[in-house]
């Protein structure tokens, strides 16, 4: 039965508007949708995700049509071997997505297919026995607390006009020193402001999640309001462009690489390199780790225990240097 279709503000495609584009038989196409209004209502997948996930699975449709000599039906799906899906998979490898892609790729199909099951569309074996492969164990990059703070100070401080540099200075404050998502700060709507002791943040999975705010962060998100130009209403956007309208993390991306440039920083000094600073220095403190993943909002500890790992790997630099320096 067909879910009803959701809105979503901007990016990803409404459910119809996903099944519309990928070449599939009509009835293949009506579960495509179900399939993409499933992920989008019960799964609440972000819009990033959406995005990834649609691709994925156009592409995989596309294959089909080569491969198959049309588009593929429920019963040309239901069909399938394991080759035709090592055949996609090799496919997308010789057109050079690398293995970070190709795992969620497959985690889109299985997805898919798994729908179909669940629904008792059609069941197929075969997709089950895709592989993801193995990926990199790559730790958090954060910086160190004199490079965080000197980011955050010298948004600040940019040349232009002044309120726009105190906005992104709170906006990195928030990162920093609450450790949210870029997404999450800039999700944020003006009455959250002024920031009272605590803040409660909507992540991913619509999970709820209620975070301390330091002073320093509450200073300067008054700092950017005192200058802000434009007179927003409890339900404007806390964070805005030049137009006035809901700031970008492009427009964050593009603020730290000029910082990073300014303050010769690497290139892994990105805005999620504060919320990983945010955690790793928490920890290096005493914080405690369940603690931690719940200002995280991490759904498994084994997530948060990767900031263990860094902090491990610095005290091994630290000491490996001292030897060397003897």
């Amino acid at each position: 039965m067909a879910r009803p279709a959701a809105r979503l503000s901007t990016g990803a495609p409404s459910p119809d508007d996903a099944a519309r584009t990928v070449p599939a038989s009509e009835d293949a196409r009506a579960e495509i949708r179900n399939w993409y209004a499933h992920l989008m209502g019960e799964r609440r997948m972000s819009e990033a995700t959406l995005v990834n996930y649609h691709r994925d699975i156009t592409r995989f449709f596309e294959f089909l049509v080569d491969h198959l000599g049309g588009p593929a039906s429920l019963d040309a799906l239901a069909a399938l071997q394991t080759r035709d899906f090592r055949a996609f998979v090799s496919h997308r490898r010789n057109e050079g997505l690398q293995s970070r892609s190709v795992a969620r790729m497959i985690s889109s199909i299985r997805s898919f297919f798994r729908f179909l099951d669940r629904s008792n569309v059609l069941s197929n074996a075969s997709a089950t026995t895709l592989r993801s492969p193995k990926l990199p164990h790559a730790l958090p990059k954060p910086l160190s607390v004199s490079g965080a703070d000197a980011m955050i100070e010298e948004a600040g401080v940019l040349p232009g006009e002044a309120w726009k540099g105190l906005r992104d200075a709170a906006v990195l404050t928030l990162l920093y020193g609450c450790g949210l998502r870029v997404s999450e700060a800039l999700a944020l709507d003006r009455n959250a402001a002024p920031l009272k002791d605590t803040i409660r943040i909507t992540g991913k999975g619509n999970k709820e999640r209620i975070i301390p705010v330091l002073p320093a962060a509450r200073e300067a998100v008054e700092r950017y309001l005192a200058l802000c130009p434009f007179g927003l209403t409890a339900v404007d956007p806390l964070f805005v462009s030049a137009r006035g309208k809901r700031l970008g993390q492009r427009q964050v991306r593009e603020a730290m690489q000029t910082l990073r440039l300014r303050l010769g920083l690497p290139d892994t000094a990105t805005p999620h390199a504060l919320r990983h600073s945010f955690a790793t220095h928490l920890l290096a403190g005493g914080g405690d780790l369940r603690a931690i993943q719940e200002l995280l909002g991490h759904s498994s500890l084994s997530t948060t225990q990767m900031y263990t790992e860094v902090d491990s790997a610095r005290l091994l630099d630290v000491y490996d240097k001292a030897k060397r320096r003897r």
